[in-house]
């Protein structure tokens, strides 16, 4: 029977996204997700169908998708949680090859948090769960060949374990890439790498490749009428490329110029976009872009949450940090004299452009500040990220390196496991700001001027000090950290006197629980850890490590 070649169901929050897209890398196939498909479809967020529209016009929407799905698709296919409760459905899976991804109750809290609004579960969440389950697990039993348990499982765990049940061959060789089919694409390579969704909010993919703005509009959908393109001053030109290809798409499209890097994110900025956003008429369904660097994705995603408390947008980012950073996980924010990102709001995008033609005319210092990241995600998870970068240094400080879309997307891995499992920095989320807490007090001691990847460079410099001091991490991995950011060209140091400042700084940090200060350091590579309150004299012996 042709078709898909695996089909994942289970309930919200199992991971069917995440462990989809492992498996499609694996088996050297592509990807699918039919909630992803409904949104496209409708052109606004799954809540917003239910709120709108009611259950009833999202279970028509989603019974169409993945008979569609089903048809088309022959790679991984991952179904929304309540796909099958259609008897149309469970007759269209008939044959196939269903696996069934489960977790209890307890493992449900862990991960998406039952006291968080989804849907289906708006009251008493914990108790409508065992409902919710109690009616779809015979359901999910009926259509599967095969149950794997997901319980204090990794997705690498799980992904592996349905290898294992179901004797599929993995692929030998690494020419194919992840990705759903998009025969419109106008060059091969493209990678979909979904973010799932959590805390009521809807998953979404980050597509890394080349010539991507042609999957705009499918973003955008149907539903809008009016799209806005925000871009900073030194992308005028490529901003107003953007627009006039949305205009010729039917969109009244409108470009919003913004100041460049860390000028833009003021309320000053963000107040002018909401004021062209009201003389446009912009509505709930109309949908913003942001086309830029890290700064730009920010105010983007800043603005689209706070207009008319929320609506849809999507980042391309054009620097190595935005792509791997700041334009995914729905961080938004704006700056304020007490410090960096004080004001925002978690607003996901609904979908990522990473585009890396963009990165072809970026400027060395942009490019090798973005390395930065790149660098945190490897010591933080990922280490094949640092002996790739120790293979060739050189090659990594320029978009021409023979590793940079696998540097990239190993990055965006890295964050969109952490993202999707901890959307609002409740917990898992903090490692992402290994080296940031003394990174972002440089970055306002200099007045936002220092590029925030040599901040972070030096803040993680004084984190893997920070941990030997205190008795965490061991010296060779401590030294690496200099060894690896010095060899792309990173800065290592910052000025010895500035420390009174700089710890001032750090007290307003977002990761400071009142006085008590936090920071993120290792117990090893890919072994991060929370250190809270430690001696002043210890922070003031590693800041003596990096002090110049």
């Amino acid at each position: 029977m042709s078709g898909p070649l695996i089909v994942l169901v289970g309930p919200m929050g199992v991971g069917k996204s995440t462990v989809g897209e492992l498996l499609a890398g694996r088996l050297g196939t592509t990807y699918r997700d039919t909630d992803a498909d409904v949104v496209a479809t409708a052109g606004k967020a799954i809540s917003e169908i239910f709120f709108d529209e009611g259950e009833e016009h999202f279970r028509a929407l989603e019974r169409q998708a993945v008979r569609d799905a089903i048809d088309e698709h022959t790679g991984v296919l991952a179904l929304g949680g309540g796909a099958v409760l259609d008897a149309d459905t469970r007759t269209l899976l008939a044959g196939h090859r269903v696996v069934y991804l489960s977790m209890d109750v307890d493992e449900a809290v862990r991960r998406v948090g039952l006291n968080t609004a989804r849907p289906l579960l708006a009251v008493n969440p914990r108790r409508q769960w065992r409902e919710l389950m109690d009616a779809r697990r015979p359901l999910y039993e009926e259509v599967a060949a095969v149950t794997v348990a997901t319980d204090e499982r990794t997705p690498e765990e799980v992904a592996q374990a349905i290898i294992d049940a179901t004797e599929l061959p993995e692929r030998t060789d690494q020419t194919v890439t992840s990705g759903r089919e998009n025969p419109g694409m106008t060059e091969q390579g493209t990678t979909r790498i979904q973010i799932a969704g959590s805390a009521g909010t809807d998953a979404y993919e980050v597509l890394v490749g080349r010539q991507l703005l042609g999957e705009l509009p499918n973003l955008i959908g149907d539903r809008a009428k009016r799209v806005a393109v925000l871009h900073p001053e030194a992308l005028a030109e490529t901003g107003e490329a953007v627009r006039e290809d949305l205009a010729a798409q039917g969109y009244e499209a409108i470009a919003i110029q913004l100041p460049n890097a860390e000028e833009a994110k003021t309320v000053e900025v963000a107040a002018y976009c909401w004021k062209a956003l009201g003389q446009t008429g912009f509505t709930r369904t109309d949908v913003i872009v942001g086309v830029g660097g890290g700064a730009t994705t920010d105010v983007a995603g800043f603005v689209a949450a706070s207009w008319l408390r929320g609506v849809r947008w999507i980042a391309v980012p054009t620097t190595v940090l935005a792509m791997v950073d700041a334009a995914v996980g729905g961080k938004t924010g704006i700056n304020t004299a007490e410090g960096k990102n004080l004001v925002g709001a978690f607003h996901p995008p609904a979908g990522v452009l990473c585009d890396l033609a963009a990165l072809d005319s970026l400027p060395v210092h942009d490019y090798v500040s973005g390395l930065a990241e790149i660098i945190k995600a490897g010591f933080i998870a990922d280490p094949v990220i640092l002996d790739l970068i120790e293979a060739d240094p050189e090659a990594a400080r320029t978009p021409a390196g023979p590793h940079t879309a696998e540097l990239i997307e190993r990055s965006i891995r890295v964050k969109a496991e952490v993202v999707s499992s901890d959307l609002k920095e409740s917990g898992l989320r903090e490692i992402l700001n290994y080296g940031h807490t003394l990174g972002h007090a440089i970055e306002k001691n200099e007045r936002y001027k220092w590029r925030h990847g040599a901040a972070v460079s030096v803040g993680m410099v004084f984190a893997a000090e920070l941990g030997r001091l205190a008795g965490r991490l061991d010296d060779a991995t401590a030294d690496r950290h200099r060894a690896v950011l010095e060899s792309v060209g990173l800065p290592l140091t910052y000025r010895g006197d500035q420390w009174p400042k700089l710890l001032e700084n750090m007290k307003v940090d977002k990761k400071s629980r009142g006085d008590l200060l936090r920071f993120i350091v290792l117990d090893g590579i890919g072994k991060p850890a929370v250190l809270e309150g430690p001696d002043p004299a210890v922070l003031l012996a590693a800041y003596g490590e990096v002090s110049a």
